[in-house]
């Protein structure tokens, strides 16, 4: 009942607004609508987009299981306030899987917010960030979950990825050459995941980011898009690392997982995520690599009396490699493996390789898509499975 109560005041916001305003309308896929101030001081793009997912898992000695949903449904608002050098960008959830993850530390409310984060250029190629969004971690993470070249993120993502936060983000750019363009961030966060309201409880998350386009930028923006879309016709390479601090962590997954807690509060520790990436476009050909470390001083969570909680970090390593090449009727053809492995004198799990493949049709590029894949889950203290999963896109 509050979510619809939330959606229909944002469209009557919308709706009464838009009388004293020039609206634009642009080509399927960039927005419903664009709205322009009549003096020109604000604009606002508001987009929405659905993803609708079927899959089906074959397990060892178990039954099928099927299962469709509504795997995301997003209401987007974007623009620049006052001057173009002060943008915005907020994001709403609106499916169940989106605002999962409700509990006491979020007020006990559905995590409705994704982004909510203002970004001013104040001054040449430094930007500021402040609010709520993506933290510069894994490549695949930042990559929008509506432009992916796979119907979802890889293992890696889902068991290393540090998602979003609340914070500030320094932003820089320069170039050594002509092409060769060297992009820094530094990131600054409350280190808990997004929609806390409790406080911070632990330290706080720093994250550093370098990359580098020795072949300068890729066409809009595709270091950060799957799949070459835009067929380059120069080699664009992007090559990235970043390190992530959460210094006295109360999470089992840095800002992600669960709170481990002990008879007394909270189990604290300090947390680091290494990752390594690098993004290869082509005429049509794509690779991206990832590679993740996550350590912890100490891992085991422990009560006052020196008794062990029960919770543990996730500590362990990850590689991701995959790759694509599209066809000139927009079928692409994708294959990727991925290999997690978690310590398991510390967790007690053993690793687990999956071997993806996938088929595309891009109608309009990312905006209007139809992706399926199957993958071979290889789990060494478990049943083998193997899952086949169909996705339809569409994005207005």
């Amino acid at each position: 009942m509050k979510c619809k109560l939330i959606l229909l005041g944002v469209l009557f916001f919308v709706i009464t607004s838009l009388q004293a305003q020039e609206i634009k309308s642009g080509k399927f896929g960039n927005g419903i609508f664009n709205v322009v101030g009549k003096d020109s001081s604000w604009t606002m793009k508001v987009g929405l987009r659905v993803q609708l997912l079927g899959s089906s898992t074959w397990e060892d000695g178990a039954k099928n299981e099927a299962n469709f949903l509504i795997r995301r449904s997003r209401l987007k608002f974007n623009g620049f306030a006052y001057s173009p050098k002060l943008k915005y960008k907020i994001e709403l959830g609106l499916s169940n899987r989106d605002q999962s993850g409700a509990s006491e530390f979020t007020s006990n409310a559905p995590r409705y917010i994704l982004d909510a984060v203002l970004m001013w250029n104040f001054y040449e190629n430094f930007e500021l960030w402040f609010g709520q969004t993506k933290l510069p971690g894994n490549r695949e993470r930042v990559i929008s979950s509506a432009n992916l070249q796979q119907v979802d993120r890889s293992l890696l993502n889902s068991s290393f990825n540090i998602d979003r936060d609340f914070g500030l983000q320094l932003r820089h750019y320069f170039n050594i050459t002509h092409q060769f363009v060297v992009k820094e961030i530094f990131s600054l966060a409350q280190g808990e995941g997004r929609n806390v309201t409790t406080g911070n409880l632990g330290g706080h998350q720093y994250t550093g980011r370098l990359e580098l386009l020795p072949f300068g930028n890729f066409t809009s923006k595709g270091d950060y898009k799957g799949a070459d879309l835009k067929r380059e016709q120069t080699p664009k390479l992007a090559l990235g690392i970043s390190y992530d601090y959460n210094n006295n962590a109360v999470k089992t997954r840095s800002n992600q997982g669960s709170y481990m807690e002990t008879d007394t509060g909270f189990f604290e520790t300090n947390i680091s995520t290494l990752f390594i990436d690098a993004m290869f476009k082509y005429k049509g050909f794509s690779f991206m690599t990832e590679y993740a470390d996550r350590t912890a001083d100490n891992p085991f969570a422990t009560n006052s009396d020196g008794t062990l909680t029960g919770d543990i970090v996730q500590v362990g390593k990850g590689l991701n490699l995959q790759s694509g090449y599209l066809l000139k009727s927009n079928w692409e053809v994708s294959g990727r493996y991925t290999n997690v492995t978690l310590d398991k004198k510390i967790t007690g799990e053993t690793a687990e390789n999956q071997y993806t493949i996938g088929l595309s049709k891009y109608i309009v590029g990312h905006k209007l898509k139809i992706q399926s894949d199957l993958t071979y889950m290889d789990i060494a203290s478990g049943n083998n499975k193997l899952m086949y999963r169909l996705q339809c896109d569409i994005h207005f």
